[in-house]
């Protein structure tokens, strides 16, 4: 099972996922080499996600895409540019270029795309699981997750724990945000299972 796991930052979303041989593809060297650290078998590129998707997408049974959500979060809109202590920025579309190149061109492999709730309508719908929204072109199974609080945590030591993942040996400035952008572990596996019972 050949599996592309795109802007894989530590590797949340993979790390419960079993039997499969799997390629990250992680733009920051600082984050690629955690994620190498935790999942020594996967091979990791150091490379910008969007453009490898475009040259590689048909190499793969199975495409993982969690484009940065950081322009489309509701949470940066309404409390930072609201509130006027930041500017607005364009949404990246990127997202949505990767969401169609996808649809008419991988229909015989697997893909889901991953991001935030934005703070707009999606311009193409998807199923929200747990406060993400996926597009995918196989069937998402609604599951109940308990909720984690996670915009409670703010320790590092907290969202390690929440998280599986032990950074302290490594000297990076943002940290939290780092396991912020984190998929739930739970959640990546309950997609991977989706993915692996449409086969």
């Amino acid at each position: 099972m050949r599996v592309l796991n795109l802007y894989s930052g530590i590797g949340g979303n993979r790390k419960l996922w079993t039997d499969c041989e799997v390629t990250a593809v992680e733009l920051n060297p600082l984050i690629a080499k955690i994620y190498k650290d935790h999942f020594p078998q996967d091979e990791v590129i150091i490379s910008d996600a969007h453009e490898y998707l475009l040259n590689n997408y048909y190499r793969f049974d199975f495409i993982w895409a969690s484009p940065p959500c950081q322009t489309h979060s509701a949470m940066r809109q309404f409390l930072a540019v609201n509130n006027r202590s930041t500017l607005p920025i364009y949404p990246d579309m990127k997202l949505y270029q990767e969401i169609i190149l996808l649809q008419f061109n991988a229909k015989k492999i697997k893909w889901v795309v991953e991001n935030v709730k934005p703070y707009y309508n999606p311009l193409i719908s998807a199923k929200l699981i747990h406060r993400h929204l996926f597009w995918s072109n196989f069937d998402l199974i609604e599951k109940e997750f308990q909720t984690d609080n996670l915009r409670s945590k703010n320790k590092i030591s907290e969202l390690e724990n929440h998280h599986g993942f032990d950074l302290s040996k490594y000297k990076l400035p943002n940290k939290r945000q780092i396991l912020r952008n984190c998929v739930s572990p739970d959640l990546g596996l309950h997609i991977f299972n989706c993915f692996t019972n449409s086969l």
